[in-house]
């Protein structure tokens, strides 16, 4: 009795598993995500847009930014697709957003 239990409830708790997988994957990803728009914005506001561009890559590889600059601040939004663990879940699409304070100049 109790294999046939287990044999019915064995799919369901793979399926929990995989989704508590992929959720920790989402909020690592998210937390990349936003260390790649703060370095990034820190670097725009410097007024260095290679070195943004290319420390937003370090903290993730797919990440894309977006650079705006207004009233003394850049904000930079970073966008990036995570992919989860199953191949027949969707991606999930990460977009946050970092704001610094505009550097003067030498």
């Amino acid at each position: 009795m109790a294999t046939a239990e287990l044999a019915v409830c064995l799919p369901v708790l793979v399926l929990v598993l995989l989704v508590a997988l992929s959720a920790v994957t989402v909020a690592g990803a998210k937390v990349r995500v936003q260390d790649a728009a703060r370095e990034a914005a820190r670097a725009a506001a410097r007024g260095d847009a290679v070195a943004a561009n290319a420390l937003a890559q370090r903290a993730m590889k797919s990440v894309r930014i977006q650079v705006a600059a207004a009233d003394g601040l850049t904000t930079v939004t970073a966008t990036a697709r995570v992919h989860l663990l199953a191949s027949w879940l969707p991606a999930v699409t990460l977009t946050e957003r970092a704001t610094a304070a505009l550097e003067a100049q030498p």
